[in-house]
């Protein structure tokens, strides 16, 4: 049953349980309505078997196709031409003038290019906007999934993936390659940063509202975008950490650890499924004809489509007429294709081995117009057919204050104190000379981290509109403080406090794979040499994942885990001054050692702060539901 249904008939049964109790005009009346609904439905039903049957196989196999921006430049009439039933932007394909404005013109000159072809079937754009609309200058940038994770807030979570649609939907883009639902196991994995938590209990309730904030009440309301959970499955599980690597585990391991969060998107009605480059027990996922079909298709009941990753079905094997084979056979029904004409393995390739496939009965048609089935029935659901306009208030959105304040709220919530000797926090209104340390303290790149304009993230003004931490702090402090700015630790001495701020570098999936965790060793002297100045410090540290603090946890007297906050560094100085209490939490175990990393069982069992912890202002510590690991604080 399609999911979007599933409230009607549960509706009608409570109705008829009733009847007796209604008069019987009001029960005919209940009775026509019912009736009334389902017959929409069965109409919706037959409006894609109509379609379907009129569909010419290039016209199914375009439709199954997905081409990037990029490889469209030069042919941009290749989605007429071929049919194609899908356009994305991946992390670095963005139109020359990198503004709202532009992006919505080039998404709907590719939208009007699908409209001229016979049967005038409505283009899917999708793009990776997983934390805000993070490709466009001037979006609002979220706090990464991990720092959501920390605020532990299912509503608040709802209300960012909310904002961020409208301004996705604000440049005619309708399909959104998130939330990320892996359950990160290792912190060495490079997209630890893109999972809510490592408990697959905290993904799943966030991840659903993510869906909800997404796609809205209806696929059909302005403003919904198209979710897609991503990736199916065990991503987040593979080997030391290893990106695009292998889960090694039964398959009870797997049920129980990467399952549940697929379960929970199903059963709220996401309208797509991204496959995982990684392998269970060396069986590559796009190729996994048991977890896509018979688990996720066929025992989830998922209705939706299901869509490959980035040029993923290359890594099947050499002979890409065989790649192509196995990943539809095992229940693809979209391909992305970052590849143009000129380059192996690009969508007319595609589109020619699929059409031998299936005319040398390698690929069945009951398999393509599954595929195509799937595809038109959430096209349909988007309302994407009625042709609407992008709604001018959303593109006006882009940006917003209004926006702006939410994921300010997000970045306040998200922050987990760790430590706060002598009650050092919150700074006192009554301290004159405040010291901003560390080049990382007005530095937007290194705030937002990884997937922010380009796929690696930058260092630097990588986007306009945003704040600073060092911005912020000049904004909040009292008029009669002085805040000053020293990158590299100079000049601190006889100040009240130093706020220092030090960061990960930005980075996206495999390059940040990492063999060990500790805080950079220019981070960790530089804490020391503001130490040893004797002012107290307290330390904000930037990053995707814990990081093996060392003897940095004795040296600095408070320290805030701000994760990758984004744009709104006023939410770090609302924390750090006291207009909001800290109520983070942390998403997932913190290790003591890279040692502890190398054997991960042992960090459940021993971590340095367990999944639960975080320090509040109100009260002193906070007990539950987890506790620091005091001896490891001496």
């Amino acid at each position: 049953m399609l999911n979007h249904l599933k409230p009607h008939f549960s509706l009608a049964s409570a109705a008829i349980r009733s009847m007796i109790l209604l008069p019987q005009l009001t029960v005919f009346i209940l009775l026509v309505s019912m009736l009334h609904s389902r017959a929409q439905a069965q109409d919706f039903t037959m409006q894609v078997e109509k379609l379907l049957s009129q569909m010419t196989l290039a016209e199914k196999v375009g439709q199954m196709t997905q081409a990037d921006m990029d490889a469209l430049r030069q042919n941009p009439g290749d989605v007429q031409k071929y049919f194609l039933g899908s356009v994305l932007s991946g992390g670095n394909s963005d139109p020359a003038d990198n503004s709202p404005g532009t992006w919505l013109q080039a998404v709907e000159q590719f939208k009007s290019s699908a409209r001229q072809t016979r049967l005038k079937i409505p283009l899917l754009y999708g793009i990776d906007a997983v934390h805000g609309h993070n490709n466009v200058d001037g979006a609002v940038i979220f706090p990464h999934n991990i720092g959501l994770g920390a605020t532990h807030n299912s509503q608040l979570v709802e209300r960012a993936a909310r904002a961020a649609a409208e301004e996705v939907a604000g440049t005619g883009v309708n399909w959104a390659f998130a939330p990320c639902v892996a359950v990160p196991q290792n912190e060495r994995w490079g997209r630890t940063y893109e999972g809510f938590s490592d408990d697959p209990k905290l993904v799943s309730e966030l991840g659903v509202a993510a869906i909800a904030g997404w796609q809205g009440e209806k696929l059909s309301d302005r403003g919904s975008v198209l979710a897609c959970a991503k990736h199916f499955m065990a991503d987040g599980g593979t080997l030391d950490g290893h990106d695009q690597g292998n889960a090694v585990c039964d398959e009870a391991t797997l049920r129980k650890t990467f399952l549940p969060p697929y379960t929970a998107a199903v059963k709220s009605g996401v309208g797509s499924i991204m496959v995982s480059y990684s392998s269970w027990n060396g069986k590559k996922m796009h190729g996994n004809k048991y977890l896509v079909t018979d688990v996720l298709k066929g025992e989830l009941g998922f209705k939706g489509l299901v869509v490959s990753d980035w040029a993923a079905i290359d890594q099947l094997g050499a002979d890409y007429k065989a790649d192509v084979e196995a990943s539809i056979n095992a229940g693809l029904d979209m391909i992305m294709i970052p590849y143009g004409p000129g380059k192996a393995n690009n969508y007319v390739d595609f589109i020619n081995t699929l059409d031998q496939l299936v005319n040398e009965g390698k690929v069945s048609r009951a398999r393509i117009d599954d595929a195509v089935r799937r595809i038109l029935t959430v096209k349909f659901q988007m309302g994407l057919f009625d042709n609407r306009p992008t709604d001018p208030a959303f593109t006006a959105s882009i940006g917003s204050a209004e926006h702006r304040q939410v994921a300010r709220d997000c970045v306040r919530q998200s922050l987990v104190l760790l430590k706060n000797e002598n009650s050092i926090l919150p700074l006192s209104k009554t301290l004159k000379r405040i010291a901003v340390v560390g080049k990382a303290a007005d530095d937007l790149g290194l705030q937002c981290g990884g997937w922010t304009i380009g796929w690696q993230g930058a260092s630097g003004e990588v986007t306009h509109g945003g704040t600073t931490i060092l911005k912020a702090l000049h904004a909040t402090a009292p008029s009669s403080s002085e805040v000053f700015f020293s990158p590299d630790g100079t000049g601190v001495t006889g100040a009240d406090v130093a706020v220092v701020v030090v960061a990960e570098r930005p980075y996206a999936e495999y390059y940040g794979d990492t063999k060990e965790l500790s805080l950079p060793s220019a981070d960790a002297v530089l804490i020391a040499k503001v130490k040893a100045t004797g002012v107290p410090v307290v330390t904000v540290l930037l990053s995707g994942r814990p990081l093996i603090l060392g003897s940095t946890l004795n040296t600095t007297d408070a320290l805030v885990a701000a994760w990758l906050p984004g744009t709104e560094g006023q939410g770090v100085a609302d924390v750090l001054f006291g207009a909001y209490k800290p109520t983070g939490k942390l998403p997932r175990n913190w290790p003591r050692s890279n040692e502890q990393l190398m054997g991960r069982p042992t960090v459940e069992s021993d971590p340095l702060f367990a999944r639960g912890f975080g320090l509040t202002y109100a009260g002193g510590d906070q007990k539950s539901p987890g506790q620091m690991n005091t001896a490891a604080a001496k």
